[in-house]
């Protein structure tokens, strides 16, 4: 029993630092889905503050309540529109792992089907480095489509360059 105390007390200064507030382990089954959900949420959390604090945001995003309240995929791209981060959670929204799309433009999630009008839309609004909210009509690695809700947003500096662009996503019906 003594093992399990210094185990709790490990996980609990581990958990702490990485900002969560309790210990994810909902039962002893430590190979348990959510667990291993909890430790890649938490996985992001850290490149993502990290990235943040290297490219030296402007604004703070609430990356914590995004992921682990809402649910929501965060895609990063440098200014560029190349990809430099996704969750892990992508992969449950469209089939592809965050390392399949690194380097790469969000137009690959586009295709013959999806609205030209809401492609320029969002182009504009990236050209201009407007924030924008739409739905659009994705494809997913097998092919298949979903309706993808996007909030974007451009991210500035502290001199108030535009250095990256935030994506959060979520599939509606």
């Amino acid at each position: 029993m003594k093992e399990l105390q210094h185990y709790d007390k490990a996980a609990h200064n581990f958990y702490s630092n990485q900002g969560a507030l309790n210990l994810p382990v909902t039962s002893w089954d430590l190979f348990s889905k959510y667990f291993q959900k909890t430790c890649d949420d938490l996985s992001d959390l850290v490149i993502l503050k990290t990235l943040s604090e290297q490219q030296v945001w402007e604004n703070k995003f609430p990356f914590e309540k995004e992921i682990r309240q809402k649910n929501h995929v965060i895609v990063v791209t440098d200014s560029k529109l190349n990809i430099v981060h996704a969750t892990k959670n992508i992969f449950d929204m469209n089939g592809y792992t965050p390392n399949e799309i690194l380097g790469k433009k969000p137009k690959i999630f586009q295709g013959s089907q999806t609205n030209k009008q809401t492609t320029a839309l969002i182009s504009e609004a990236v050209k201009n480095e407007h924030p924008f909210e739409t739905i659009i009509l994705n494809y997913r690695k097998d092919g298949s489509t979903y309706n993808c809700w996007i909030k974007g947003v451009p991210i500035r500096n502290k001199k108030g360059k535009v250095v990256n662009f935030i994506a959060f996503e979520r599939e509606v019906a």
